[in-house]
């Protein structure tokens, strides 16, 4: 048997290869949708990729099945309770495929959604009757399990799913063996969970000892715990949810349609008429110079996930980028099925050499002098953008939170008449911040550099330091 797990940093997203040598055959589960990488690997291990599994409607990015349909063949395979715009194949409760010694049977595992399955997948050559492993999708993640609220809005009660996810793992995962590998569909800094290891995979054994979801406890107590705390969902995931159930242009074909090079008179153009621009170079670059009215998201970051926050799928998009990264930058936005770009503009920021009356800069400030500025008589207003929580656990000054998520529709919190420190953690959702403010007019914006970790290595740790001295 061939395994492998594929992990895709910026969305959390974890995506398998089970092949069989005997018969050159394999499946793929949770494929993202750019699909080369699985692709090549069963290009090179002479395989033919037969089977492509979704354990559910995916919510936080677009699946590949589709992809992998129209490029090798593959049979789509949903669980039995899915309902979907194309065809395939469905799988009840317990119902399997074997090819050579790969045997991939289907567990029934609603909670996370209402047609969740999990994936039970034998190496028959070691053995017939204990599972190798279990890609659990969202049912169970490595000390979590997945979030049973994403659909309260289509007609199921977080509390509904809640209970069937209890039933999902008391019934159906609890009972396998402590050897069983435990792969899930996410990690660590998905919004799927609230509790995500930054381990990729782990054994039923290590789950049921260290996950608090899989203690002993009565349904209500589970329902009550699962459903407390949960992080707010970005507003793109009802719309990625919908389109992996939906019959759709694939990523080539959308790629084929959006890199075009457009000058700058057409992007102005197109901006007149409600395109986004989103600026997709480093915090500092864009800080340095950018076509006013742009908003700066990096691809350095979890970029996917913040054009989703930030960006409406309704509206057209145009790209900036530094040059030769204009592809990965509508790539990645074709991942969560932002497919309305465009173009991008040509050459980039050097288009704008001489049109120095559409260039903004954004005014950036070190922490050091942040603390300065704050002991004047007429201090700056600190404008923390990270989500609350992170906000009350630690702060600077008498500052004011307005979560980025949450800016534009709260701006009229926002003063006008002095001066806007803005900061999150480390700088990257800050700029996201000054960049909204901006483009809405409100200019005298400072963007920390650094964020509050730099605050607290410049300002709070010498304080602490010098304090023990004395």
């Amino acid at each position: 048997m061939i395994f492998k797990q594929y992990y895709l940093g910026c969305l959390a997203h974890a995506s398998y290869l089970i092949g069989d040598e005997e018969t050159q055959t394999a499946a793929i589960v949770d494929p993202q949708r750019d699909i080369d990488q699985y692709l090549k690997d069963a290009e090179d291990q002479k395989l033919k990729i037969q089977y492509v599994f979704l354990t559910h409607f995916h919510a936080d990015f677009v699946a590949g099945h589709l992809e992998l349909r129209d490029r090798v063949g593959a049979e789509i395979c949903l669980g039995a309770k899915a309902q979907a715009d194309f065809p395939f194949r469905s799988f009840k409760d317990g119902e399997k495929v074997e090819f050579g010694k790969v045997r991939l049977q289907v567990l029934e595992t609603p909670g996370h959604t209402p047609e969740g399955i999990s994936i039970l997948v034998y190496d028959l050559k070691k053995s017939e009757t204990t599972p190798h492993a279990v890609l659990t999708g969202d049912t169970l993640f490595i000390g979590d399990v997945g979030r049973p609220d994403l659909m309260a809005s289509v007609g199921v009660s977080a509390d509904e799913l809640a209970g069937m996810l209890y039933d999902s793992l008391q019934n159906k995962l609890l009972p396998l063996p402590n050897e069983t590998l435990v792969y899930p569909a996410h990690g660590a800094g998905s919004m799927c969970g609230k509790n995500l290891s930054t381990e990729t995979f782990s054994t039923m054994e290590t789950q049921r000892k260290y996950n608090y979801a899989l203690q002993p406890m009565k349904k209500e107590e589970f329902i009550k715990i699962v459903t407390a705390n949960q992080p707010e969902a970005p507003k793109y995931f009802s719309y990625d949810a919908k389109l992996n159930k939906s019959e759709r242009a694939t990523l080539e074909q959308v790629l084929k349609q959006e890199l075009n090079p457009l000058p700058l008179d057409k992007v102005l153009r197109l901006m007149g008429r409600g395109a986004q621009v989103v600026d997709v170079r480093d915090p500092a670059d864009f800080a340095g110079g950018h076509l006013v009215g742009s908003v700066n998201i990096g691809l350095g970051g979890k970029f996917a996930t913040w054009a989703g926050t930030i960006l409406s799928q309704k509206k057209s998009i145009v790209i900036i980028a530094e040059p030769g990264r204009e592809s990965e930058a509508a790539m990645r936005l074709g991942r969560i099925g932002f497919d309305q770009v465009e173009g991008y503009l040509d050459q980039g920021m050097e288009a704008l050499g001489h049109r120095s009356d559409l260039v903004g800069r954004t005014a950036r400030i070190t922490a050091q002098t942040v603390a300065e500025e704050l002991q004047t008589v007429e201090p700056p207003l600190i404008l923390d953008v990270r989500k609350e929580e992170e906000w009350k656990e630690k702060q600077i000054g008498h500052s004011v939170n307005i979560p980025v998520n949450r800016l534009e529709e709260r701006l009229d919190e926002v003063t006008r008449d002095r001066q806007i420190v803005v900061h999150c953690a480390s700088g990257y959702r800050s700029s996201i911040a000054a960049s909204l403010l901006e483009k809405h007019g409100i200019t005298n914006v400072m963007d920390l550099v650094g964020g509050i970790d730099a605050w607290e290595k410049a300002v709070e740790q010498p304080k602490s330091t010098a304090a023990a001295a004395s």
